[in-house]
């Protein structure tokens, strides 16, 4: 059994000393362990998910804080490749021998926590950098290690494709679509009614025993199920619960059909709003560029929900849109302007 435990009690006491705000710059409207006691009297949260709820709290609410999402730029790593840094690549082995950033260790997914655990010291590192094709997989791979408890590891945004158009070319450049934003629609959708955060019945009776379980039974299933393209979404959109997981005007300008906004600092670990995410539903969030949205889905499987990020968020689908409303929404299409010329190892 992986043993991710000891490391949650080094950073529970590191957590209380640090100030929280959401990713997106806004207040938190609430704490976690308030709202298990405020949450509606009618439907009462299961025992495990309150022990989880109340241990990630303890922690230091990670997923309201100000380091949620944990994402550095690949022009920061490049400038600290001669620093305290270690990076991971979680790249398929071919992948990596085409090219990879000098220094990086390959590591399969499922493999994560044993090599962060049995293979290096992690807190003996200024930075432990998650690299991977495009993002996508490494933002869900880093929520799931800051979630249990390593509090120095970043997903590299855009992936490999940041760093050398070499790698661009077959994953983000691939990719930006305006195939559906024809379908887009503006209607406000409400959330679902109330109900029970999903029973994780692992048997345990701690928190941190929870929270260790599902760690692990997440990486051992990995990625593939975490993952839905936009396309699966648009030619059957009543198969999902989809999560608009943006700025309000955002969403106002078009979203998903059926789509229903929850905000960002204001949903992960806030009962009332986790209440209204059905646990019988196969689950879809998106934002701008499915980053954010990879290191939300991870909270939410964390709690045994059936989430899915939308690979290369809104640019997957409605990149047209994004260049032209780019300056007056802050839109983050995916340009050429965000590749480096960077060099890399091949072997």
């Amino acid at each position: 059994m992986i043993k991710i435990k000891p490391i949650l009690s080094f950073l529970t006491l590191a957590a209380f000393v640090v100030l929280f705000s959401c990713s997106g710059g806004q207040k938190k409207t609430e704490q976690a362990d308030s709202s298990v006691q405020e949450s509606n009297p009618k439907v009462e949260v299961n025992a495990e998910a309150k022990l989880l709820l109340k241990t990630l709290n303890e922690m230091g609410d990670y997923a309201n804080s100000r380091d949620f999402p944990s994402l550095i730029k690949p022009s920061s790593v490049n400038e600290e490749l001669d620093g305290n840094i270690q990076i991971i690549d979680l790249r398929n082995q071919d992948a990596f021998n085409d090219g990879h950033i000098k220094g990086a260790v390959r590591i399969d997914f499922s493999d994560l926590p044993a090599y962060l655990t049995n293979d290096i010291k992690p807190f003996e590192y200024d930075k432990i950098v998650v690299v991977c094709y495009s993002g996508q997989i490494s933002s869900y791979a880093a929520s799931l290690l800051r979630l249990a408890g390593y509090g120095n590891v970043y997903a590299m945004r855009w992936g490999m494709s940041g760093w050398s158009k070499h790698f661009a070319e077959d994953a983000w450049l691939a990719n930006v679509s305006s195939d559906f934003q024809d379908q887009l629609e503006t209607v406000d959708h409400d959330k679902a009614p109330i109900a029970d955060l999903p029973k994780l019945n692992t048997g345990a009776t701690n928190g941190d025993e929870i929270l260790q379980q599902r760690i692990e039974a997440l990486f051992a299933a990995g990625y593939h199920d975490a993952l839905v393209k936009a396309s699966a979404v648009f030619e059957n959109p009543g198969k999902y619960y989809t999560i608009n997981y943006d700025r309000k005007d955002k969403y106002d300008s078009g979203h998903i059909p059926g789509a229903i906004r929850y905000k960002p600092g204001g949903t992960l670990g806030i009962v009332s709003e986790m209440q209204t995410i059905p646990a019988d539903k196969e689950v879809v969030l998106y934002c701008n560029t499915g980053h954010n949205s990879g290191f939300a889905t991870a909270y939410l499987r964390l709690f045994g929900y059936n989430a899915k990020t939308l690979t290369f968020g809104n640019n997957a689908f409605m990149y047209d849109k994004m260049k032209e409303e780019e300056s007056s929404l802050s839109w983050l299409p995916f340009t050429e302007t965000e590749i480096h010329d960077y060099p890399y190892v091949q072997n």
